[in-house]
């Protein structure tokens, strides 16, 4: 019951506000900018003016983002119509309208509002917010997608900032940022197929530029069947695929001629202290090909870790140098280095 009246109480104090024809729109304006600064000094959500709030033109979300839909906003327009919307959204004012706010967190709850034809929409004036602020709260409300979460890191990156920076701003791993950002500079047909939707798991994406790496051509061919599904099952066979062929054509490129021994007059052949034997089952130098978080990448035996169930690896996709948990670490082949 309070809570109806203080919502009351609010309306009617907005409508007590001259008309714009006797005192100007400005007038208006700063009339409810004052009100609802008084009222937010009280604490708690206040009622904020449809009409008094702009998104941000630099919001992580995209005009593609799957709660943009019309689909979505319908659904949701329906849900406060029927029970107003609950959780309050965020604003800070807009350095390029005084009198006006700019949208913080909540442009689903603010349009689906509009289309619900409300006038107003519970929510908090909060100057102290800014771009990584948004993506934080939307990243972990899993909000963004892929190609909005390394669009933000490709800007970040553009003003000089470090992937570890970045990492540590938006409270994720440098891993997550790495992957990211590989998204930024993608292949061609790779890129075609994140673009338009048909693949949108960042691992998925990487491992499929892995593949790109050791065959172009298999994989353009591969993604060019528009009936193919492209899962983690399927790029592995992909992914097999390709390596019999590389092994197939490397074994029949080799000489099929033996080649010429030294034979020593009256020495038997292969005999005790002979240098030319052959040893098909050794390898000169064997490296572990292992999988983490979501990367390729080669442990490095010989370079000591800093504690008891740790490892160095290297990263195939940049070579970048880790020291991870072995628990996290996936074994995934036995290879000639």
């Amino acid at each position: 019951m309070n809570s109806v009246f203080k919502e009351r109480s609010k309306s009617d104090a907005l409508q007590r506000l001259a008309p714009v024809d006797q005192v100007g729109k400005g007038d208006v304006v700063a009339g409810k900018v004052q009100l609802l600064a008084a009222e937010a000094a009280r604490g708690g959500p206040i009622a904020l003016p449809l009409d008094l709030i702009d998104e941000d033109p630099e919001q992580p979300r995209t005009k593609n983002n799957p709660g943009f839909s019309p689909k979505s906003l319908t659904e949701l327009a329906a849900a406060i119509k029927l029970r107003g919307v609950k959780t309050p959204i965020s604003v800070r004012p807009n350095p390029d309208a005084p009198g006006r706010y700019l949208i913080n967190h909540g442009a689903r709850r603010y349009r689906a509002s509009r289309l619900a034809g409300m006038a107003t929409v519970p929510g908090f004036i909060d100057a102290n917010y800014n771009l990584a602020d948004q993506v934080v709260e939307n990243l972990h409300r899993n909000e963004l997608t892929a190609r909005e979460i390394a669009d933000y890191i490709g800007r970040e990156l553009a003003k000089g900032l470090k992937k570890g920076e970045i990492a540590r701003q938006i409270s994720k791993s440098a891993a997550f940022v790495t992957q990211h950002a590989a998204l930024l500079d993608l292949p061609g047909t790779i890129a075609d197929a994140f673009s338009g939707g048909r693949v949108r798991d960042v691992t998925l994406v990487n491992e499929l530029v892995f593949v790109y790496r050791k065959s172009p051509a298999d994989v353009a061919a591969w993604l060019s069947d528009e009936t193919q599904e492209v899962t983690r099952r399927s790029v592995r066979m992909l992914r097999a695929f390709i390596d019999q062929k590389a092994s197939m054509r490397k074994g029949a490129e080799a000489p099929s001629v033996p080649s010429p021994e030294v034979v020593i007059a009256g020495a038997p052949k292969h005999g005790i202290g002979d240098t030319h034997i052959d040893k098909p089952t050794s390898w000169v130098n064997p490296v572990l090909a292992v999988r983490h978080d979501g990367r390729e990448g080669r442990l490095l035996i010989r370079r000591r870790p800093t504690a008891v169930g740790k490892a160095w690896l290297r990263y195939d996709d940049d070579c970048e140098l880790a020291e991870v948990d072995l628990a996290d670490v996936q074994l995934v082949a036995l290879i000639e280095g």
